[in-house]
């Protein structure tokens, strides 16, 4: 059953990690793109490729097995530059473990890029 694409390309991610997967195809959109983009820089994953198709296209990812659990925040929480902590307790597991994806004027960035940047935004999704 399909419920978003984002949170489609997230269960994905989780359930792949979780049985040992080296990679994983999910579908493309801008906003799985932006997200991806997120998740490679901290570490999370590894090179990721779009491959086209007559629908609009997949990105191939590689898996480092480093995911425990990530999931899209919904309904997508607006957040002010100075309420991070707040959803940090509700959705992260402990202080400084995993982070936040937020959607903010300056692009897709993790909660902890938003706070130095003194931005608020939109919450999109949680990884750690």
């Amino acid at each position: 059953m399909k419920h978003s694409i984002l949170s489609d390309c997230m269960a994905t991610l989780k359930n792949a990690e979780s049985v040992g997967k080296e990679s994983c195809v999910v579908e493309a959109s801008k906003l799985v793109l932006q997200s991806l983009k997120v998740l490679q820089r901290k570490g999370y994953i590894g090179e990721f490729e779009k491959l086209e198709d007559n629908r609009g296209g997949k990105f191939r990812i590689e898996l480092l097995g480093e995911i425990n659990d990530c999931n899209v925040i919904r309904p997508r929480f607006s957040v002010k530059k100075d309420d991070f902590e707040k959803w940090e307790k509700r959705y992260l597991p402990a202080k400084g473990m995993g982070f936040l994806v937020v959607s903010t004027p300056e692009g897709v960035i993790t909660h902890e890029e938003a706070k130095e940047k003194g931005t608020g935004g939109k919450l999109i999704a949680y990884m750690y």
